[in-house]
């Protein structure tokens, strides 16, 4: 497409496609990236367009259904601040960490579940943000911070239990769950996690 039919036709009707896109979106910076991105399919797509007297009503109808996208994608992806899910995160206490060895914590990271165990090792052991991992995995943002929640709470149970089996074995007797009680407070009072 020539740069001065693209040019011409944004000159046209940037204004009109901004005003609808605001009434959807109700943000400015929402309406102007919705706007942009029907002028940009405009600039791949456009040359598809057989009969150019019908320009305005498919820029329209492509502003629209991108608006029905980003809402579809935002009902099913919901955004959530990175401060609000640190909140969900269960913590594991320095005093347990600190007993811990690299190939205890292997082994109890092994026991994780595979999809879970994927996106807390790529946090914890290599590092890569929330973003990267996303990047990674193929899989969205919520879903990494799901996964990493999730994974969390399994191993999380899994040192628990473990560091219960090591005590038992260590002692050679049976710890009872008035024994454990101590770490069931370092790890979160939950009685799911003490067996």
């Amino acid at each position: 497409m020539p740069s001065d039919d693209f040019e011409q036709i944004v000159s046209q009707y940037y204004e009109p496609l901004y005003r609808f896109a605001f009434s959807l979106t109700r943000t400015e910076a929402d309406a102007s990236d919705l706007t942009q991105q029907t002028f940009y399919i405009w600039a791949t797509k456009g040359h598809q367009l057989r009969d150019r007297s019908k320009v305005k009503s498919w820029l329209f109808t492509i502003l629209h259904r991108e608006f029905l996208n980003i809402r579809r994608r935002a009902v099913r992806f919901p955004h959530v601040e990175l401060s609000d899910a640190n909140e969900e995160l269960p913590s594991i206490s320095p005093e347990i960490v600190n007993t811990l060895d690299a190939a205890g914590l292997l082994e109890f990271l092994g026991q994780v579940q595979e999809p879970y165990r994927a996106a807390i090792t790529l946090f914890y052991l290599e590092d890569y943000s929330y973003k990267e991992i996303a990047d990674i995995l193929e899989i969205p943002l919520g879903t990494v911070r799901s996964r990493i929640s999730r994974g969390v709470a399994q191993l999380k149970q899994s040192i628990l239990m473990g560091t219960g089996a090591q005590a038992r074995h260590r002692c050679g007797q049976f710890v009872s769950r008035k024994q454990l009680s101590p770490a069931r407070e370092l790890l979160g009072n939950s009685p799911a996690l003490v067996a």
